[in-house]
């Protein structure tokens, strides 16, 4: 392959999972250290890598092998002469914006039928910028074609749907719990299942329940994706269950969904477009009177506004999102998982954010409110636990108290072995980095831990 195929190859690879330079050469840095290699300071190989996607230099070992692990790509396949780089595809292409219910039953059918893990894996970027705020704009204006009423009984009478919905629900809690992993395969079957049936003719009121069915599996079938790191499959899917949510008229659900959309851009470094949805939530959503669907979209503002350094903007919408919980009702099913003590972890993890990137002073915020999130869980099991306890250790790292971030780190290890969620492997492994230079006590054991969790 020539210098130029395999600069433009690389830089493919690394923007199709959504990652900086800076993000791959603290992977190849990370698992270079696993392996027991020296390798320079990742200054350098921020460096290198830069050269790499610019055609200069071409990598040499031991980075070919470095690149394939943590791309996920054979090595003689990456590296390969004879390999023609890969075309990138359009932004956006995969999106199906369509606000009909049929045309949305097939897209979600078709989806599910024809989905290939490993092409879903390497598709990792996701549409931005006006290719996405646009067409969502139209979730508020769209007129939704009704329904026909068959007066031909379906497959499924009240029962049978009821009991899809408590399936529906019990995939929902189980991805809170667990994160993705072969649950997100269980879920996508499901889904198959129901598009399938929707196909068919039914009553009205039959068909409305399985509509609202389908959006809440292909919201579960995105948060899973998202967890295990398929980015774009994980927009496809919130774009389909917002779309899906919309032919019943749930604006309650369609703004989670659109909350979820944020947050999936939040962890993608787009704050931004970020806002743009969560804006276009809360406007939909002003006159519910729901008090924890909108503590839950000010929390997503407010995450927003933390991640464009609009320090005040945050304090405010951090303010909003608490009044908005302590004076509003308990919201419907599906809002369950917002409660206190996600209020408290979603804040303390914005003021990570802040200690990380704009005041160290932050990090005294963000241990009072993820200390807070601890106490108030209600299980003290599965991801979230995992995540706070990670964060926590991050805090206790920044405020230079090591015991405490020691203790914080062997609780997420011991709670990250009960979730398949590629979220908390990552932070687990951004602890490592962040107690590389550590010598203390317990130090070595503690990263011995933590790259057994990780499964390395």
């Amino acid at each position: 392959m020539p210098k130029s195929a395999l600069a433009i190859r690389l830089a493919y690879e690394r923007r199709e999972r959504g990652w900086q330079q800076k993000e791959l050469a603290r992977r190849l840095a990370h698992t270079g250290r696993e392996l027991g290699l020296a390798l320079p300071h990742r200054d350098s190989i921020i460096r290198r890598v830069k050269d790499w996607e610019a055609g200069r230099h071409r990598p040499r070992d031991p980075y070919p092998m470095l690149y394939a692990r943590v791309l996920g790509i054979d090595e003689a396949e990456l590296f390969c002469e004879e390999t023609p780089p890969v075309a990138p595809e359009k932004e956006g292409a995969e999106l199906s914006w369509v606000w009909e219910p049929c045309a949305t039953s097939q897209a979600i059918y078709e989806m599910t039928m024809h989905e290939d893990r490993r092409k879903a894996i390497k598709a990792l970027s996701v549409t931005v910028g006006l290719p996405l705020i646009d067409p969502a704009q139209r979730w508020l204006t769209a007129v939704i074609q009704d329904l026909p009423d068959s007066t031909t009984p379906g497959r499924v009478g009240m029962d049978e749907v009821a009991q899809l919905e408590m399936t529906a629900e019990v995939f929902r809690t189980w991805g809170h719990t667990n994160g993705g992993g072969l649950a997100r395969k269980a879920v996508i079957g499901q889904l198959n299942e129901v598009a399938d049936l929707i196909r068919e003719s039914h009553p009205r009121a039959i068909a409305l329940r399985l509509y609202g069915v389908m959006a809440r599996l292909a919201k579960t079938a995105a948060n899973m994706s998202w967890d295990s790191g398929m980015q774009r499959a994980a927009q496809r899917y919130y774009v389909l269950g917002l779309q899906a949510g919309r032919v019943s008229g749930d604006r309650g659900f369609g703004a989670g969904v659109l909350a979820s959309m944020a947050r999936q851009l939040m962890y993608l470094k787009e704050p931004g477009d970020a806002l743009e949805l969560v804006r276009l939530a809360l406007d939909g959503t002003r006159a519910s009177g729901a008090g924890r669907l909108q503590a839950m979209l000010h929390t997503r503002e407010a995450w927003a506004y933390a991640g464009l350094g609009r320090i005040e903007a945050f304090r405010r919408a951090t303010g909003a999102a608490e009044d908005a919980y302590a004076a509003g009702d308990d919201g419907p099913e599906w809002q369950t998982s917002f409660d206190a003590a996600e209020l408290a972890g979603v804040t303390g993890g914005r003021y990570l954010d802040l200690a990380r990137e704009v005041n160290p002073r932050f990090a005294i915020d963000a241990v009072t409110y993820i200390q807070r999130a601890i106490e108030l869980r209600a299980q003290p099991l599965g991801r979230s636990f995992a995540l706070d306890h990670a964060g926590l250790a991050h805090a206790h790292i920044i405020n230079g108290d090591l015991d405490a971030a020691v203790t914080a780190a062997d609780a997420a290890v011991q709670a990250a072995g009960r979730t398949t969620s590629d979220r908390v492997r990552d932070q687990l492994g951004g602890l490592v980095h962040a107690l590389a230079d550590q010598n203390a006590p317990g130090v070595a054991d503690l990263r011995e831990r933590i790259r057994v969790a990780m499964g390395g």
